[in-house]
């Protein structure tokens, strides 16, 4: 196939969901030329199913303090960026892109409680703040939670965001700030010459010229060619499916996420409901199973019975970017100059979007990558392991 070469950018970003288009809207506001390439449609792989919590505290594990620093830091950042988002994109009120809710963890039976007053215990170890609640208080302030509620942590730092709103914004104020976007545009391969990366090569033949090139291609990033082994970063796509429900009545439901082992319900605050998900090692498979979903179904009506009186509007599987450790690869790569890495975020890619942007966009003006992020980390994996 014969090699075309056309335009050549300051910037290629490969992926264009939120992380690519914000890595991009950053990367132009700073004066770049960026181009952005989506094999598909803007936002169609992990960023269209994904239920949009921002829950560092919620979510927090002692193993991984870096990606809840992360996390928390990332968190605070998110209502001015959606406030200066909203304004770059002409999306209106930023509230149609940030949902302020808090949220609640709740246990059906005695084993489960435990675990949460573990959990309280581990949280106010880490000083986050989140409240023990009985069962009345947390039916007080969610009367749909069923009587037989065991227990409950009250979390009112972790919101929730609406992914589909945010592409749909970050798309437009990429733009604005003068990158090119470009859906159909399957990247095939980094084009690597003498350890430099110099552009991307897409299927149908076409060799775009870039300074730097970015990689936000989520969990198709291990699919992509030219990258020497030395390189390469460990990561699998993780499906979860999962379930987007109506209230014919309305916004009333539940105000508050409600998380439970297992799953969680995500209110959008107009009616709408996010009701997922499932952690399934199986590849590239994004089929919809209809045990996947009565799991979910069952487990989220033994708390929120109101569950069983929604309208189901889509029933949905994604596939989460994760590499072994769980945390993102972010920053300059030590490997291949020119080369930027912005994937892996798993669980916590509509929360870390702010300040990967930020940290995307400091690498290409030469900042070095914060060590728990930087790709690095597996090359001494590798090497630890050889020797």
């Amino acid at each position: 196939m014969s090699q075309q070469r056309s335009t050549d950018f300051d910037v290629a970003v490969i992926g264009g969901g939120v992380i690519g288009l914000a890595a991009a809207w950053r990367a132009a506001e700073r004066g770049r030329s960026v181009c952005v390439f989506e094999r598909g449609a803007f936002g169609a792989g992990a960023s269209y199913v994904a239920a949009g919590m921002l829950a560092p505290v919620s979510e927090a594990d002692p193993g991984e303090l870096a990606l809840l620093e992360l996390g928390l830091r990332s968190a605070r950042a998110w209502p001015a960026f959606a406030a200066e988002l909203a304004e770059a994109a002409g999306a209106g009120n930023a509230g149609s892109l940030l949902h302020r809710c808090g949220a609640l963890l709740v246990a059906r039976d005695n084993d489960e409680a435990l675990a949460l007053e573990r959990e309280l215990t581990l949280r106010h170890q880490l000083g986050l703040e989140v409240q023990r609640l009985r069962p009345s208080a947390a039916r007080r302030l969610e009367p749909a939670l069923a009587p037989t509620v065991r227990l409950a942590l009250s979390v009112p730092g972790d919101h929730a965001a609406d992914p589909r709103a945010l592409v749909l914004a970050l798309a437009a104020a990429a733009r604005q700030a003068g990158a090119v976007l470009r859906t159909g545009a399957a990247v095939q391969r980094v084009d690597v010459r003498d350890g430099c990366a110099t552009g991307v090569a897409l299927s149908d033949g076409e060799l775009v010229g870039a300074e730097q090139v970015v990689v936000a291609a989520g969990a198709w990033t291990a699919s992509l060619e030219g990258l020497p082994a030395s390189a390469r970063i460990p990561l699998r796509p993780v499906k979860g499916q999962l379930l987007r429900l109506r209230d014919p009545d309305g916004p009333g439901l539940i105000k508050r996420i409600v998380r439970f082992e297992g799953g969680y319900l995500v209110p959008r605050g107009d009616g709408r409901y996010v009701l997922g998900a499932t952690m399934e090692e199986r590849g590239f498979d994004t089929s919809v199973t209809a045990g996947g979903l009565y799991e979910l179904l069952r487990d989220a009506a033994e708390l929120v019975p109101g569950v069983h009186e929604l309208i189901v509007e889509e029933m949905l599987a994604g596939l989460r970017p994760a590499t072994t450790d769980n945390a993102p690869v972010l920053g300059r790569s030590e490997a291949v100059d020119g080369l930027v890495w912005a994937t892996g975020h798993h669980r916590n890619g509509i929360l870390l979007t702010p300040v990967s942007a930020d940290l995307v966009a400091d690498a290409l003006d030469g900042d070095a990558p914060p060590a728990p992020f930087a790709a690095r980390r597996f090359a001494c994996a590798r090497e630890g392991a050889a020797a």
